[in-house]
């Protein structure tokens, strides 16, 4: 049996920050290795993710915003994220034996005391186990449940090559949808997203005017938007719009990630005579609503990685004193897809 160090290194909120978080308001320390309560499992923790909803949980008066569905964090608490890890340890007949991995939340950390309950076994389903920390299930969801795809469809999706969107298309197309369509932060990007993830068009939202590029890229309009943004992405969605289009918001990115503020207003300026003429429809959604759509997406995302038909577009970075960086870069739109730590 592999010899446990007597400590762990997990990275703390140092600082609650005003504006952007930067290095400065975290700390990578070194702790104690956990000791497991009753009912809880060690583990150590292999990959987690990198999100920049974490701003909204670090930011100053996050406590006092209903309705998100993270729990603020305060100076001194250690950061969490979606994790994959191994089990070490866990009580007798509680389902997870030594060797076994699991998800949990309690990443950001090397090892973690995690209650049974609160980990899900992994099998082999997916042939990469960091695949699970993918964010394709909320992109799926989304076209599933939040908003469903027609045959033919054009679809416009936002921030798309972030964690959400650089599945999203894919799915979109995978669901049926006849155009897809994708905005990013630089034309780099955008010529990646159309020769690595099947795209049609893509544009830059920093270049001329959003509503003209999209207007150009789909001329006889947007049926469906998968929104991660707000702000001006959405205004030129809601000008792009066909009449009946439906419209998914799940994040809110020109909020989130503004200079200033703390990360949790997004105000937009919409004309109510496109919404009413066009009769478009708009809905909030978390995939949160719908815990079940996981295993269905897991199921469907393994067939399409074995057939080719999907990629996971990632990038790794190694160790945990790398990971403040890492969310700094994320922050910044330096990646594409989806951003992990391994440990």
């Amino acid at each position: 049996m592999t010899t446990l160090p007597r400590t762990s290194r997990e990275v703390k909120l140092a600082v609650r920050p005003v504006g952007l978080p930067g290095l400065e308001h975290f700390r990578v320390v070194q702790v104690p290795l956990p000791t497991p309560q009753h009912s809880e499992a060690l583990i150590r923790n292999r990959y987690f993710r990198i999100a920049a909803s974490l701003r909204m949980m670090i930011s100053e008066g996050a406590e006092r915003v209903e309705g998100v569905p993270f729990p603020a964090l305060r100076p001194g608490d250690t950061l969490f994220e979606e994790t994959v890890g191994e089990v070490l340890s866990a009580p007798t007949g509680c389902g997870l034996s030594p060797g076994d991995k699991v998800l949990h939340n309690l990443g950001w950390r090397e090892f973690a005391a995690v209650p049974v309950c609160d980990c899900t076994l992994l099998d082999d389903t997916l042939p990469d186990v960091a695949a699970h920390l993918g964010h394709g299930w909320t992109a799926y969801a989304a076209l599933t449940r939040g908003v469903r795809i027609l045959p033919g469809d054009t679809v416009f999706v936002t921030s798309a090559a972030g964690a959400i969107g650089s599945m999203a298309g894919q799915v979109a197309r995978l669901l049926g949808a006849g155009r897809v369509i994708g905005s990013t932060s630089s034309q780099e990007k955008a010529t990646r997203l159309v020769s690595e993830l099947g795209y049609d068009s893509a544009i830059v939202r920093d270049e001329e005017p959003l509503a003209a590029q999209l207007a150009e890229v789909a001329p006889d309009g947007v049926d469906v938007c998968l929104d991660m943004v707000g702000g001006p992405q959405l205004q030129a969605a809601v000008k792009a719009a066909r009449t009946g289009a439906r419209f998914v918001l799940v994040g809110a990115l020109s909020g989130q990630l503004a200079a200033r503020g703390t990360g949790r207003t997004a105000p937009v300026q919409l004309d109510s005579f496109d919404l009413l003429l066009k009769k478009i429809t708009m809905r909030g959604y978390s995939a949160d609503d719908d815990p079940e759509v996981r295993s269905e997406w897991t199921r469907r995302f393994a067939d399409w990685l074995r057939s080719g038909d999907i990629h996971f577009p990632h990038v790794t970075i190694d160790g945990i004193e790398a990971a403040p960086g890492a969310l700094r870069d994320v922050i910044e739109g330096r990646h594409f897809g989806v951003v992990l730590v391994k440990l």
